[in-house]
């Protein structure tokens, strides 16, 4: 999915159908339902900025074509009339059949040249559908804590910077709040522009850069004295201003930049379709996620055991079976695929499941667990709540165990200890993964992450074996004590520990520890930090 210019492929074609969609302001969870749907269904997407990319590739298909409309062939800035003759072409060259999304930034009906686009297609005979979206206008200021009308401001006034011919005197009264849209350069003069015509200089401004995502910054001052702070301050693409007495508001009503993580850049040596959950998580809690797959879990290299046990499974061969990590519960349900089977052949057994993650992945697939350990959330947990094998209670005596080529015996002998009769069954193999790129690497030992996240011992060896330890002012967070163990073992500080071992107990365990740091701070008087932006020169040792 390269960026490319669109080129007429055909002549006297019929053309496709073109979809405006509003991309939102930058939170992806803005996006909206339908503007998924044209997306998944786009042949070509047409965007304005390069990073709308990765939009793109989250919800559209693999081979689709991306056009870059911000940019000509050679670089150069295209106008709006250009996009329009772009946006023609694409859609003639897409034919009838086709389905050419223009994804816009907020609502496509603000400020993105929406108008002249649609009457291009308007005149060249081509269908257009219009998708609505989140418009920074209203989502930038609600996620800087400053609404846009109260009591003190019951007029809003939307202006685009860069229009140097507007009559300011609209703006002036201080019921007014305004929201002006731009660059930073144009922002400086369009405010200037405001004070000159006789808005009060000590009306409150705030200025956000990045609206909507965990990259977001508000500055506040005066209209009198944003000058100043726009000299002083590198203020970032996308801004917006607002010019209100509701900026007074934001101490109390600051609720996206106050969040406990926010703008933590957390690190997750997992594979990514594992820990879908944990970044949806963190997000919720203001931070960013990057996953570094720390090992690869591939198929047993010979499946006739693994074939062998799930026929017996069917048979009536087992009493229980034990499930000892996520990778278990894929392995054996890729099984059952494969065979036709679904989860009602586990009718009559018993089944374990090593802690609240795996029980999880069990519940997600229609099964409840008879067996989770109340407290140590281990092999050696499992083991203290299983009970011993009853010759009369329990008709049959023998344990199937899927699990990976490199778990250890512990287990499978103090169940064999107990009285059962374990069919210990590889079902996986676990391949210490490639190590990441050497940035990554270099952030992961220059304390560029905020914190990482450990859920498991292996992914404690492997991150450290394929990469390096983490840096001491990366905030360490271990989902039990076993993989504290580990941590401690390879040199680690662990400082945050889930009380339950499952993946969002341990990132709410991580976020009140951001509380805790952020209240002193404010108890100290001091602004509130990420690790990465205080770099310790020592560390203390867990205790």
């Amino acid at each position: 999915m390269t960026p490319t210019t669109a080129q007429s492929k055909t002549a006297g074609k019929p053309a496709g159908r073109v979809a405006f969609v509003g991309a939102g302001p930058g939170d992806p969870g803005l996006v909206t339902l339908r503007a998924r749907d044209y997306l998944a269904a786009a042949d070509t997407v047409v965007i304005d900025q390069v990073n709308r990319g990765d939009m793109v590739r989250r919800h559209a298909r693999p081979d689709v074509e991306i056009v870059d409309a911000g940019h000509g062939e050679h670089g150069e800035e295209l106008t709006r009339a250009s996009r329009a003759k772009l946006l023609v072409r694409a859609a003639k060259a897409r034919g009838e059949d086709g389905l050419v999304v223009r994804l816009m930034d907020g609502d496509p009906a603000m400020f993105n040249g929406f108008a002249e686009e649609a009457m291009a297609l308007h005149k060249a005979g081509i269908r257009f559908d219009v998708v609505p979206g989140v418009s920074a206008v209203t989502a930038v200021p609600t996620y800087a804590g400053v609404p846009l009308t109260s009591q003190h401001a019951s007029a809003v006034l939307v202006v685009s910077a860069g229009d140097r011919k507007h009559d300011w005197s609209t703006a002036v009264a201080a019921n007014v709040t305004v929201v002006i849209l731009g660059v930073p350069e144009t922002l400086a003069d369009a405010l200037a522009d405001l004070l000159a015509a006789g808005r009060a200089g000590d009306t409150p401004v705030a200025l956000t850069e990045r609206g909507t995502t965990t990259q977001q910054v508000t500055h506040t001052t005066t209209l009198a004295e944003v000058a100043g702070l726009l000299r002083a301050t590198k203020v970032h693409f996308p801004s917006l201003a607002i010019v209100s007495p509701n900026v007074a508001l934001r101490a109390e009503l600051s609720w996206f930049e106050t969040k406990p993580l926010f703008g933590w850049n957390v690190l997750i040596p997992r594979t990514k379709d594992q820990a879908t959950a944990t970044i949806e998580r963190l997000a919720s809690y203001g931070a960013n996620a990057d996953v570094v797959p720390t090992i690869s879990v591939e198929p047993p290299r010979t499946p006739q055991q693994m074939e062998r046990a799930i026929k017996g499974l069917v048979t009536g061969r087992y009493e229980w079976i034990g499930f000892t990590s996520v990778n278990a519960v894929r392995a054996v349900r890729e099984k059952f695929d494969e065979f036709g089977l679904d989860a009602r052949a586990f009718a009559g057994l018993k089944i374990a499941a090593v802690g609240g993650v795996t029980a999880q992945a069990l519940r997600d697939w229609g099964i409840v667990p008879d067996l989770v350990p109340s407290e140590d959330q281990s092999a050696a947990g499992l083991l203290a709540e299983w009970p011993e094998f009853d010759a009369v209670l329990d008709p049959i005596n023998r344990i199937f165990l899927p699990r990976a080529d490199i778990a250890t015996d512990t287990l499978v002998a103090g169940l064999v200890e107990m009285g059962w009769e374990v069919d210990d069954v590889t079902a996986y193999r676990t391949v210490r993964a490639a190590p990441p790129a050497a940035e990554v690497r270099d952030a992961i030992k220059s304390g560029t992450f905020d914190a990482v996240l450990f859920t498991s011992s292996s992914t404690v060896r492997n991150l450290v074996g394929i990469a390096g330890k983490p840096h001491h002012s990366t905030v360490v967070a271990v989902i039990g004590p076993a993989t504290a163990k580990t941590a401690e073992e390879h040199g680690l500080r662990v400082d945050v520990m889930a009380p339950t071992a499952s993946s969002d107990a341990l990132v709410d365990a991580l976020a009140a520890h951001g509380l805790g740091l952020a209240a002193a701070a404010a108890e100290a008087g001091e602004p509130v930090r990420r690790p990465s932006e205080k770099r310790p020169t020592s560390r203390r040792r867990a205790k």
